[in-house]
């Protein structure tokens, strides 16, 4: 089957098979999130991104062999209502940014710098600080040696711009971010945000102006 991205709160989920990585993502919870269950092919450790919501979902995707990681993107209550539960269930190290660890209800086992690599088995993530959703918002990316980059960004990018911000500033320091951090991936990277449909920076990248001028 082709990875399509699309998913539904209540359906299957989708897998994205890579050489070294396989992705599986699922929608949970009244606010459509989407978390995504990583598996290194050589080891078979996993991680998640993003216990969002619906525990018992979540486990059931994870399975047997537990995770041993759990990234929380940021410090929204709709991405962490699962989080206490899988944790507790799976015994997991618990990965978020330094500058939102102190709005997420369970404990941060490592707190994430720009830079920081988390890996899952013999996959390296790479995370990137985005401020100005929340100010410790992380992207995850995964720079795969036998393709394109493959991007986790949270509320940080979606298809047609920018997450929500509250504030000129923060927009500013968001969309600078995005700039530096995250479009300087080639085209052909895939973008998995933190809710609805995947897409790739190739496809976004022409609407850069256009959100600055808007401001959104």
């Amino acid at each position: 089957m082709t990875y399509s991205g699309q998913v539904t709160v209540g359906g299957a989920a989708d897998v994205h098979e890579l050489k070294d990585l396989m992705i599986t993502k699922i929608a949970v919870g009244p606010m459509n999130n989407n978390a995504y269950l990583l598996r290194c092919r050589a080891t078979d450790e996993q991680l998640l991104i993003d216990a969002a919501n619906d525990a018992h979902t979540l486990l059931g995707t994870i399975g047997d062999d537990g995770i041993a990681s759990v990234v929380t993107t940021h410090q929204h209550g709709d991405h962490w209502q699962a989080l206490a539960e899988v944790v507790a269930a799976t015994h997991a190290r618990t990965y978020a940014g330094r500058d939102d660890a102190d709005g997420i209800p369970v404990p941060t086992d490592v707190p994430v710098e720009d830079g920081d690599v988390i890996h899952v088995g013999q996959v390296e993530l790479t995370a990137r600080h985005l401020v100005g959703h929340t100010p410790g918002s992380i992207a995850l990316v995964y720079d795969d040696p036998h393709g394109h980059p493959h991007v986790f960004t949270g509320d940080c990018l979606f298809p047609g711009g920018p997450g929500r911000t509250t504030q000129p500033e923060e927009f500013k320091s968001l969309m600078s971010g995005l700039e530096a951090k995250v479009f300087t991936l080639p085209d052909e990277a895939w973008v998995y945000p933190g809710h609805g449909n995947d897409t790739t920076l190739g496809a976004e990248r022409p609407h850069l102006a256009e959100w600055w001028a808007r401001g959104w």
